[in-house]
This record gives C-alpha cells, structure tokens and sequence, in this order.
C-alpha cells in the first residue's frame, strides 16, 4: 500500500490485520493466529501501530478489541490470536519467531531493511496462505523496488487526496501550495515513486552493485561533518558520515566504505557537535573533517569544547556543491566506493544532485559530509602522491 502523507496507510493496515485476525463472533477463529507488526523502531511501532488514532486498540470494538501487554510487546484478540511488536533496527528478533501475517509499516524508511525483510520472510511460514501488508510512503529504495517487480505482490496507491475528508480544513491546499510542483511533493503528498534526477551524479544501480556487509581489515576511518548555518527548528541537518577507506598499493587500486550517515536534524551548534564527537569515537576514527565555510572557527571551538583530543581538521569550499561531487561520483562509477548496508536518506540526496546542482530541498548536507570525507580519504592523497608539490582540491 503506497500513499502519500495523511492517505490512510494506517488504518488501512490496521483494517487489513483485523481482517485475517477476526472471525464471524468475537471469540470466533480467523484465518491467522499469529501476527508480527513491525515499525521502524520500536517505540514508533506502539505509538503507531498499536496505539494511534488510526492503530489496532483505537480501530477495534469494544468486544473485538485486543489486549496490549507491555511487559510482552503483544497484542491478545479475545480469540486467542496474537501479535508481536518488532522493531526493524533489530533484525535477529526476527530469527526464531514464525507468523502466518504481519505488518510492515514505513518499510521505505527502516535503515536496515533488508536485514529485517529477509529475517520476517523466514519466519512467514504458518498457516495456508501466509503473507504481508506494507504501508509506506514510497522512496525509491531497493528492497521497495524488488517487492514492486515481483508478481507475488499486488500494489494499491493513495495520493493525500483520498483521505481529504479526515484532513484538517486547508492542510491539503497547503501542502499543494508549497510542494505541488516539487520532486518531494510528488513523492510524500502524491505517493509516487521516483526514479533518479535528470542528469544525476550517482545512480541507484551504482550504489546498488557496490553494497558491502562488513567494515574491511585495516581501514582507516573518517568523519566528516558539514555543520549547518543556524541551529534551531527548521534548520539544515547537520551531515556527519563516516567512511572506511584503505590506501594500499597504487592510487587507481584505493577503496573506500561508506559506513554509517549519522547527520542530525535541527541540532543546536552543542548537540550536533556531541553528536558528531559519539560517532568519532563509536567507529573509532582516526580523523575529523569538517567544513568551515559558514561557522569559521566557530566550528572547531565548538569541537573542542566537546572533546578536545579528537583529530580534526578544517576544510573549506572554494568550489560549488555540484563541482566538488563530480569527482566522488566518478569513484563509484569506478566500483572503488561501497555502502555498508542501505543508507536509504544519504543515497535520496546523493541521487537528487545533479552537475546543475541539487534538485531536492534544502541542502544537500549529508552528500555534502561524504563528498568531504571521500575527498579527504582518497583524493587528497591521491593528488599529493601522482603530483608531489601541487595543491590538491
């Protein structure tokens, strides 16, 4: 089930697990026993899922309706079905337990998707049909693209639109006039799915063919951090990612893992650096680059307030955006860069860059992050070892 935002994903869901639940009397068998319903974490599978306007206790009558046992994360139908809460960022919960039907919620957006995709799969082995709903704001992520191809699957779509009578007076007319004519407003109000910008730098079966599940023997790692202008509501993302790179042997044979996308959203200049310092350590890094073009020193007082034994060094811009990607999008075209798992929000922005410049909204912050370490930890040293004495970048 592909929607838009506000489109009823929910409590279709939610409609659809009653259906296989629920039998003709409220203590009357259904045709499922055992459920699993998975939310990108667990909290938000609760709060949503379980307990939302639109979720199972809000949805069922009062003689249908099932109990919620904390201690357990599980749902009890006077019948004797059943449900359990997962949370996606914890595939291995999944090893073990089997279901006849489960909920998938936001699949788009679980970092490690295919881990707890393929994990649920496994476990999808009772009953005599047993099978899966996914609710989701479409992104133009892998696992979602496999689902769509297979003939297994069968898709139903829902722009905002279709749930306008349950909508808050002008929310539609609002959100038309603010992204009606946008790539977001296509994909979060009309529910499409989008393919690649026109003329992207990255594309998605690059970063597809190079995906690796382990860090490599011996990598050093950086992290880079593009520090946004302001630290409030509303503000650009702070860009922090991580990158394992291995420089052995000639230039032409260096690699490189992009690891972790750490950014954080609306951060003030003391919580993006603390944000930025845990992930220095957390991955053990060996170097911080950061970009000073708008803090100044700024930037590096704020890091050393926070840690002041963290290897940092500044770097500043004297090229657009678009200019300073070109190279780092060669290294992949390459086969010479690899992500570690999905990183479904950095590779959204990465494929909305573009050689004319960024075609999403805002500021392409975590492109930004990687362009900077990817720069630091293979180009640089590149350009400094094929021509000893010139500046490189």
């Amino acid at each position: 089930m592909l929607g838009g935002r506000g489109a009823g994903k929910t409590r279709a869901g939610t409609e659809w697990v009653r259906a296989q639940v629920e039998g003709a009397g409220p203590e009357d068998a259904g045709v499922v026993r055992r459920v699993a319903l998975i939310g990108e974490t667990y909290d938000q599978a609760v709060a949503v899922m379980i307990k939302g306007d639109s979720g199972l206790l809000a949805c069922s009558p009062p003689d249908r309706k099932p109990r919620w046992i904390s201690s357990e994360r599980r749902l009890v139908w006077p019948n004797g079905a059943e449900a359990r809460v997962y949370s996606a960022n914890d595939p291995e919960a999944l090893r073990g337990p089997q279901f006849d039907c489960a909920w998938a919620d936001e699949l788009a957006k679980w970092p490690r998707a295919r881990e707890a995709w393929d994990m649920l799969q496994f476990g999808l082995r009772l009953g005599a049909s047993p099978r899966a709903v996914v609710t989701t704001t479409p992104r133009n992520v892998a696992i979602l693209r496999e689902l769509l191809e297979r003939e297994s699957t069968v898709r139903t779509h829902a722009p905002t639109e279709a749930n306008r009578a349950y909508l808050a007076d002008g929310f539609i007319q609002e959100m038309r006039a603010r992204y009606g004519n946008t790539r977001l407003g296509r994909q979060e109000i009309d529910g499409e799915l989008l393919a690649e910008a026109d003329d992207a730098l990255w594309r998605r079966a690059d970063i597809d063919a190079g995906r690796v599940d382990a860090i490599p023997d011996g990598a050093r790692i950086i992290v880079a951090v593009d520090p946004p202008v302001t630290g409030h509501d509303g503000s650009d993302a702070c860009g922090v990612v991580v990158v394992a790179v291995l420089t052995e042997g000639e230039p032409n044979e260096w690699r490189a893992v992009v690891v972790a996308d750490c950014s954080v959203s609306s951060a003030s200049p003391a919580t993006w650096a603390r944000a930025a310092a845990r992930t220095y350590h957390r991955y053990g890094a060996g170097r911080m680059v950061a970009e000073v073009n708008q803090g100044g020193e700024l930037v590096e007082v704020v890091m050393r307030q926070v840690d002041p034994l963290i290897n940092y060094a500044a770097v500043r811009a004297t090229r657009g955006k678009a200019a300073r990607a070109e190279p780092v999008a060669a290294l992949y075209e390459q086969g010479r860069v690899a992500h570690l798992g999905e990183l479904p929000e950095l590779e959204d922005e990465m494929c909305l860059m573009t050689r004319q410049g960024y075609e999403g909204q805002g500021s392409p912050d975590r492109v930004d992050a990687l362009v900077w370490a990817l720069t630091d930890g293979l180009l640089r040293p590149a350009a400094a070892r094929l021509h000893p004495g010139i500046r490189a970048l």
